[in-house]
């Protein structure tokens, strides 16, 4: 598990209490009036005339909508940008479609899909980072007002159907939870129905899943086949079906956005096994070959130019020879994860053809949510000591194999970002640079776009996708929706562009931030101001944030930002500078970076926790991640006559976590950190059937002075635990470390997801009787 994955293992639920952090917004709520009863009344019924309510119908014509969503792509990955992932669904989309070369997103995941679903800013309705890093401010407040409606509710209440699948991550990490509250997960949002994964990142073959409100676990194992991109394909599938059987003549929306390309890179070795030494050129060579190809197919203007490789990271050729084998690989496996994710993404489209509909269906195709992700760091990530840091490279390449596998969470180097975010600087976060804002969109309407295959350059946004669906539907953004007022809408629509391709951009103004990396546009110039690296996870909390000078681009003439005018052009800089003050004040981007701590929670902060048998999937910001709190764990069982096995209770998985089981009758507590027993007590002795009281007792070591909460949770968590049945101590182990898990949940009487412990398979579930766990928090 890598430090930025544990990171946001603290942000998800660290340490959380009670607070407001709600929106901060005020939402302005007006009644909403019921339609006029159209029939008669009479006391005599022979006098009188019924009327049934009129249902909604969409205007006459409005297409179905479909945007799909891929996540940490960079705009040079994929074969429709000129990179190096095969990706043929999303060609032969394009060629019969429009590619637009200047779309922009906004570098980080939520902040992505609150703009893109809203039509508003990012910061303007609190989502100015990701869900997990939510502070107390407008705009991090990570709860999405009510008078921000969202694309689904607007068109629901014209006569779609709508339907979410896939990655959500825009609702409140305290939130998550089995009493909710669900108004801000997507069924409260719109959507009337949602199968997918609400955090940033889940595995591919253990996913933590839900069916509109209601967790569900997979359907099958990976042995069995089971992969998250196609499940997530396969209902859709289905959920196009069934929508076509009732209402065929009834437009519908489908928001389809994959936890692909997003860590851990997941995926069936036959698939990897295609990119075999496709990347042994290394990264360097790998954005000069690119950008040819680039060139070549028009994708980039022709004059654009290819900007060199940052300081900060290594050429490809500064490497040791086990190095670029491991890091090689790293990349195939990136490879044949996003060329898998195109494939399933076209089994959704077929679906529509095969109904008879894509002629009048709006495919808005955004190939990844913000750039490229550095967050692999210099290295990539994979296997650790059980300290969490990177194990020998040695030692990584031993498993190369078996990335891709469940038994990683793996994510690519560095390098790999900028070299697949070719021609542009940086990589994802870093919303001071094209890399970290620019994707691919792609366009295809066949009833409409006849300009088929070619290539739009006007600037835009993805706030600019709402007023461009509702446009094409034949709808007005409504002033008042549920009873709240609504904001104006930020975006605007790129309709025009379908058959105007040297008409002027409608969008003349947009700010980025991310993280204290600041960009602002306006009319062609860009001026940006770079502040923390993609993998600096320890800087965030420092004030003022690492800090870099101004830089200064006309994109006019300089598409990829490779001639920096701010020293021959300090007025226009002041300019912008002055025009990002504005607009982020205006925006709620203020304060600059907030830094990360406490947070609400969904029952409010307590020390005393009582689960009972049946409880599953409560994450951990119920109530709040254990290390370096001291905690007891105690549990009433009753031990059945003959052998005993399976789980008490557990928490995490196979990255981090802590469980509590039996096997072949003895009482065993463990600790997993990073794939590692970080400890672990076996009882010598079987459990006598009956009633019987297990204790287990966890005191760590006193943290370093002077860290500050991130410090502290991605630093060593050492200590003991004892394990008593009964009253009596049958055993004691040091704590190696404690490792805080983002992705997986407690559950008692079982293991779901992926185990704690190697002893068993999950779930192995309890064969006794469980009245109560009870967690106290010192």
């Amino acid at each position: 598990m890598s430090k930025h994955r544990a990171f946001k293992a603290l942000l998800g639920g660290a340490a959380v209490l009670t607070g407001s952090g709600g929106q901060a917004l005020a939402d302005e709520v007006l009644p909403k009036e019921p339609a006029p009863f159209a029939g008669k009344i009479d006391p005599d019924r022979n006098k009188s005339v019924p009327s049934w309510p009129q249902a909604v119908k969409a205007p006459k014509g409005a297409p179905n909508v479909i945007v799909i969503l891929l996540d940490d792509v960079g705009f040079g990955a994929t074969s429709v940008s000129g990179g190096p992932i095969q990706a043929p669904v999303l060609d032969q989309l394009a060629q019969s479609g429009l590619r637009y070369n200047n779309f922009h997103v906004n570098a980080l995941c939520s902040p992505t899909r609150a703009a893109l679903l809203s039509g508003r800013n990012d910061h303007e309705i609190g989502f100015g980072l990701v869900t997990e890093g939510a502070s107390g401010y407008p705009g991090y407040s990570m709860t999405w007002p009510r008078s921000a409606a969202t694309i689904a509710e607007v068109l629901k209440d014209n006569g779609y159907s709508t339907a979410a699948f896939g990655k959500w991550h825009n609702t409140p990490a305290w939130e998550i939870s089995p009493v909710g509250p669900f108004n801000h997960w997507p069924t409260g949002l719109g959507f009337e129905y949602f199968y997918g994964f609400l955090g940033g990142e889940d595995s591919q073959w253990h996913p933590r899943l839900y069916r509109n409100t209601t967790p569900v676990e997979p359907g099958a194992t990976p042995a069995q086949g089971y992969h998250l991109t196609t499940d997530l394909a396969n209902d859709a599938i289905t959920w196009l079906h069934q929508h076509d059987a009732v209402a065929p003549d009834k437009p519908f929306f489908l928001y389809f956005a994959t936890g692909a390309a997003h860590t851990p890179h997941h995926v069936a070795p036959q698939w990897i096994a295609k990119y075999k030494g496709k990347f042994d050129q290394g990264w360097d060579k790998l954005r000069e070959e690119t950008f040819a190809r680039q060139k070549a197919a028009g994708v980039i203007p022709a004059n654009a130019e290819l900007t060199a490789r940052p300081k900060e990271l290594p050429a490809w050729d500064s490497l040791t020879p086990e190095q670029k084998k491991l890091l090689s690989r790293q990349a195939e496996v990136y490879a044949g994860f996003l060329e898998q994710t195109d494939h399933e993404v076209g089994r959704v489209l077929k679906a529509v053809a095969d109904e008879g509909k894509s002629d009048n269906t709006l495919v808005l195709y955004i190939v990844g949510d913000n750039g490229a992700s550095a967050e692999g760091g210099l290295e990539g990530d994979d296997a650790h000591t059980v300290e969490g840091k990177a194990a020998s490279t040695a030692e990584r390449t031993k498993v190369i194999e078996k990335l891709g596998s469940d038994e990683y969470f793996n994510h690519y180097a560095a390098g790999w970002a900028w070299g697949l975010d070719a021609p542009f600087q940086w990589t994802k976060q870093v919303a001071s640079h094209l890399g970290g804002t620019t994707d691919p969109l792609i366009v295809s309407w066949p009833a409409k776009i006849k300009d088929k295959g070619a290539v739009r350059g006007q600037f835009h946004h993805v706030v600019d996708i709402a007023p461009t669906i509702y446009e094409a539907a034949g709808i007005k953004a409504p002033d008042v929706v549920n009873g709240a007022k609504q904001l104006p809408l930020e975006g605007a629509s790129f309709a025009y562009s379908f058959d105007a391709p040297s008409a002027p951009s409608t969008h003349a103004i947009q700010y980025f931030e991310m993280l204290g990396n600041i960009g602002i546009y306006k009319d062609g110039w860009w001026a940006g101001k770079r502040s923390l690296l993609p993998w600096d996870l320890l800087s965030i909390n420092k004030s003022p944030a690492v800090d870099h000078p101004w830089e200064l681009y006309n994109l006019t003439e300089d598409y990829s930002q490779a001639h920096d005018l701010a020293a021959t052009h300090p007025e226009k800089l002041k300019e912008l500078q002055d025009l990002f003050d504005s607009e982020a004040k205006r925006n709620n981007v203020y304060p600059l970076t907030p830094g990360f701590g406490l947070t609400p929670t969904a029952g409010g902060w307590r020390n005393h926790f009582v689960f009972r048998s049946g409880v599953e999937r409560i994450p951990p910001a119920t109530f709040g991640f254990l290390k370096h709190r001291n905690h007891t764990i105690s549990a009433d069982v009753v031990i059945p006559a003959g052998k005993t096995n399976g789980v008490i209770v557990a928490e995490g998985g196979n990255e981090g976590g802590f469980t509590l089981y039996v096997k072949d009758g003895l009482p065993v507590f463990e600790i997993n950190a990073f794939g590692h027993v970080a400890g672990k007590i076996t009882g010598t002795k079987p459990l006598k059937a009956g009633k019987v009281h297990l204790n287990v007792d966890v005191s760590f070591d006193p943290s370093p002075a002077g860290q500050d909460l991130i410090a502290t949770y991605l630093g060593v968590a050492t200590g003991k635990a004892t394990l008593s049945i009964d009253g009596a101590i049958i055993g004691e182990t040091k704590i190696a470390n404690y490792a805080a898990v983002y992705a997986e949940s407690l559950d008692v009487g079982k293991d779901l997801g992926t185990p704690v412990s190697k002893a068993y398979k999950a779930p192995f579930a309890f064969n006794g009787t469980i009245d109560t766990v009870t967690l106290d928090l010192k």
